[in-house]
């Protein structure tokens, strides 16, 4: 298929046709990789790898780098706090 090279700013730039677009899946303002092969411009459509999401109770372990059962067991982890936020100003009701 042909397609003519037009001025774009400062910049060239070619029109994908919608049917070469709708084959590979590429949608308006999706990002492509171009790049520049012995005389040829090759433009690849980005795959993204999409990362396993992980439960409350993995992140938990991650960060503590403990297992969970040892988390909610240890009472020092968490220590409640009061604070105090001044005088109602207003019609706050406490």
């Amino acid at each position: 298929m042909n397609v003519t090279v037009k001025k774009w700013g400062n910049s060239q730039a070619i029109r994908i046709p919608k049917a070469i677009s709708d084959t590979l899946g590429i949608k308006e303002n999706e990002n492509v990789e171009i790049v520049a092969e012995n005389d040829t411009i090759v433009i690849k459509k980005i795959s993204r790898k999409r990362r396993a999401k992980k439960s409350f109770e993995q992140r938990l372990e991650e960060y503590y780098h403990k297992p969970i059962e040892e988390i909610l067991s240890d009472d020092t982890l968490y220590e409640p706090t009061e604070y105090d936020f001044g005088n109602p100003v207003g019609r706050e009701v406490w």
